[in-house]
């Protein structure tokens, strides 16, 4: 597990962006601590965020957004399945799956060291 993580980590693992990161910081709900001009945060400020309710409400929703934009579309043009592979990963091999298919619209959430990498690919 690392000591510490960025913005962007918290953003890959929240699916919110940095924007909406830095005004849950603004206004309190977020906790960290900037270090030569680069927001931190430790395992236990990302727990206290995501225990929540409103936060966790907003990342379940933005992590479930492809699967019910990809059931809401009825104007398929062929056949097509949506895909969800949710298992552990290391950041290598995330890497490697983002390469995998270069043409194809995929989407990951999650981040690499143990923790879940979710690999959302509409097929």
């Amino acid at each position: 597990m690392k000591e510490f993580y960025t913005l962007n980590d918290l953003a890959m693992i929240t699916s919110l962006t940095t924007r909406t990161l830095r005004n849950h910081l603004r206004q309190g709900t977020l906790s960290g601590e900037k270090i030569d001009g680069i927001w931190t945060f430790t395992d236990e400020d990302i727990q206290d965020f995501l225990a929540l309710p409103a936060i966790r409400q907003s990342v379940e929703a933005r992590r479930n957004a492809p699967v019910f934009d990809f059931l809401a579309d009825n104007f398929k043009r062929a056949n097509r399945a949506c895909v969800i592979l949710d298992y552990v990963t290391d950041d290598r091999e995330a890497k490697e799956l983002s390469r995998a298919h270069p043409g194809d619209p995929l989407r990951r959430r999650g981040h690499g060291d143990g923790h879940p990498e979710r690999v959302l690919r509409p097929v």
